[in-house]
């Protein structure tokens, strides 16, 4: 495993002014990177635009709940502010659709990092270029190391993360972990950087079943604020990234904002959107949510989320389960064992175990990369899976028969 290790520094004003001055445009396509031509990102980004939450009553909260199936207008009322005096009963209502869906199960998976160089300038994030820490990346030996350790605890799924660094974590790298993963696991993720269509083939012919990429934030403005440099600096290749995946027969495709960086109720309100307007155009996709909160970064102990409080999230889980009943959501690690034990009885269906957010941690392999950000619940497998038998509910390590 090839590492670096390097002090704690502080970026100079000249340094940002530079950077200030030469950053590229957050909202044009840079060379090699794929335009399909779609419309959801302009949608996505209307809708939000035009969502006031402010102008919600009571009345609207429970207009929507009486619905049956839940409209835009519906899911806009529940993630409203005057929903929050109805949470107990939006709450129960979130619960009723999950059990009918769903049943008792609760999915179970573990994250693994494999890398963590990463070419993009984030404020929020522990990966940054610019965050002086240990960098890290797995050789094909220690990937299989790693996963053999957490295949070994019973886990039938993975989620496969790495920085965001072409140059280093390449497509043909990421295919070697996916065909490595496949071996030991009957379900692999990735959370990678955005990709072309014709990658995300590749990538799901050496394994991959589905790609989860958070958006962060959906207020263009604000992302520009947040993303300085690299790659992922571009706007409109990220929002559209899911479809690519989908383009590229990827079996499913994941959602999220990280709460907290900017106003909440509208970004969840536009994770929604986006995942509504691509199960609409994609039918067959298999659809989930993933709901984090800001959390603090090695050298950033100050991180930390604005207004999206336990009930905040909550009312956000709840939304989601209600707006798409039948998408999977998944609650991180960033939140403590008690939090997320309730929201698995209530509306969230998946819950990663023995998470480890550095490179190598699994097994110890060699020297581990530093984590992305701080973890709340370190409870090992064993633990989770005896934490959903108390709750009554069932755990799954895997829901797929292969013929």
């Amino acid at each position: 495993m090839e590492t670096d290790n390097v002090n704690t520094s502080i970026l100079t004003e000249e340094i940002l002014e530079d950077q200030r001055e030469n950053r590229i445009d957050h909202m044009k396509y840079l060379p090699g990177m794929e335009d399909i031509g779609s419309d959801v990102m302009d949608k996505v980004i209307s809708a939000m635009k035009n969502y006031d939450y402010d102008a919600y009553t009571g009345r609207d909260v429970l207009m929507a709940l009486n619905h049956e199936y839940k409209t835009p207008e519906d899911f806009a009322a529940l993630l409203s502010p005057a929903a929050k005096e109805h949470l107990e009963l939006i709450a129960e209502c979130a619960q009723k659709e999950t059990r009918k869906h769903f049943g008792n199960s609760v999915n179970m998976f573990t994250p693994i990092y494999i890398a963590n160089y990463c070419e993009n300038y984030c404020i929020y994030c522990g990966f940054n270029c610019h965050n002086k820490i240990r960098r890290a990346q797995l050789n094909a030996d220690e990937i299989e190391t790693e996963m053999k350790a957490i295949a070994d605890s019973g886990l039938q799924e993975i989620l496969i993360l790495t920085g965001e660094a072409r140059t280093k974590s390449t497509v043909e790298y990421i295919g070697r972990a996916c065909s490595i993963a496949s071996k030991y696991f009957k379900i692999v993720g990735l959370e990678v950087y955005p990709m072309n269509s014709d990658e995300y083939a590749y990538l799901h012919k050496c394994g991959a079943d589905y790609v989860t990429v958070f958006q962060e934030t959906y207020n263009s403005d604000k992302y520009e604020t947040l993303h300085l440099a690299g790659h992922k600096r571009i706007f409109p290749y990220r929002v559209n990234a899911q479809e690519r995946a989908l383009m590229g027969g990827m079996r499913g495709v994941g959602f999220g904002a990280l709460l907290g960086l900017d106003d909440f109720r509208k970004d969840a309100f536009a994770t929604g959107m986006h995942a509504y307007l691509l199960q609409r155009k994609y039918p067959m996709a298999e659809i989930a949510f993933s709901c984090p909160r800001l959390r603090p970064i090695i050298n950033n102990e100050k991180i930390n989320p604005m207004d999206v409080h336990e009930a905040e999230l909550l009312q956000v889980v709840c939304a989601y389960r209600l707006f798409m009943p039948f998408a999977s959501i998944t609650i991180s690690t960033r939140e403590c064992a008690r939090v997320r034990d309730n929201l698995i009885k209530i509306a969230a269906t998946k819950i990663s175990a023995d998470s480890k957010v550095g490179v190598g941690e699994h097994s110890n392999v060699a020297d581990k990369g530093d984590g992305q950000f701080e973890i709340d619940d370190n409870r090992s497998v064993d633990e989770v899976f005896q934490a959903i038998k108390d709750a009554g509910m069932q755990p799954v390590m895997s829901e797929y028969v292969y013929v």
